[in-house]
């Protein structure tokens, strides 16, 4: 008996050869080749967008969740590439806000300056009054420095256990010598075995630098005080002073560069670089700091480890 010809088995031969041997293949091979590009490249892509938008300045650049989200290593290569553009935005930007800071800070010194050179006034006054706005611009260079090394470092600090009575007398003989403070004013509550672990310099520039900020801010007559209690593994710091307060939705942003507040504390009423450079050299110590409103004034909390 004979097949009819639509059954005999060599016509469709060369057509289903090509399916199973050429399209399937072919359309796999394709479907894994789509794949392995959103799998692979089209993150890289991304990486090598985010790097050309950095070289155009363009440091608010991220990488979309789909890639950040990942588990593997692409996934955690761009959550790397969106925390370094993080900080180099933020240090872009505190740069920026510092020349714009500095440039107008100094405009009064110089101002002052220029008024001084004009004027008829005794030698020895005029000496005096130049040397003063002199070293306001000076420390005023230094402390903006300071702070951009601050935020720019990340090298973990050398501790040692710090005797916090002996650093205070240090201090308040320097602070005495500036402000012509009698030693009285400012005193020291802390018990002797008041023992931290930190910087030795970092701890002592913090200090110093709230320090110059109560004294700026006190009354006449005020008095600075510098007291404590040991909590557990640490101790809480406190140093306060007799200038009144300040409103409670300012007691953060006294610690921003150059804030300046209109209120009733002694001073011109400008915190400039002094607390932002405490807070930074106080963190770097694995430490915190931050303010309230006391009874009298404004009481600067620092929390250290016990040494």
């Amino acid at each position: 008996m004979e097949l009819p010809q639509r059954f005999m088995p060599g016509r469709y031969q060369v057509f289903w050869r090509v399916v199973t041997n050429g399209v399937i293949p072919g359309l796999f091979t394709l479907l894994l080749c789509v794949g392995l590009y959103r799998l692979l490249i089209m993150p890289l892509n991304q990486l090598r967008e985010q790097a050309n938008a950095w070289r155009a300045d363009q440091l608010n650049t991220r990488m979309s969740n789909e890639a950040t989200s990942r588990q593997d290593e692409l996934g955690e290569l761009g959550r790397a590439f969106d925390h370094m553009s993080e900080r180099l935005q933020g240090t872009v930007l505190l740069q920026q806000q510092l020349l714009r800071d500095m440039s107008h800070e100094l405009r009064t010194p110089l101002s002052r300056l220029r008024v001084a050179c004009d004027s008829e006034q005794d030698l020895a006054q005029l000496r005096e009054r130049l040397s003063r706005e002199i070293d306001a611009m000076q420390r005023l260079v230094e402390d903006s420095l300071q702070l951009a090394w601050l935020d720019s470092e990340t090298a973990p600090l050398p501790n040692e256990d710090i005797q916090l009575q002996a650093l205070w007398d240090m201090l308040r003989e320097n602070a005495c010598y500036e402000s012509h403070w009698p030693a009285s004013r400012l005193p020291c509550r802390l018990p002797a075995d008041c023992w931290v672990r930190g910087n030795l310099n970092a701890l002592a520039q913090a200090l110093e630098n709230i320090l110059r900020n109560a004294i700026r801010h006190s009354p006449a007559h005020g008095v600075v005080t510098l007291d404590g209690c040991r909590e557990g593994d640490e101790w809480h710091i406190w140093l306060e002073d007799q200038g009144g307060g300040i409103a409670e939705q300012d007691l953060e942003r006294i610690f921003a560069p150059f804030t300046r507040l209109e209120g009733s504390r002694p001073g011109n009423g400008g915190f400039g670089l002094g607390l932002s450079i405490a807070r930074n050299a106080v963190q770097r110590q694995g430490g915190r700091l931050w303010a309230e409103n006391s009874g009298q004034g404004l009481r600067v909390h620092l929390r250290l480890r016990a040494g």
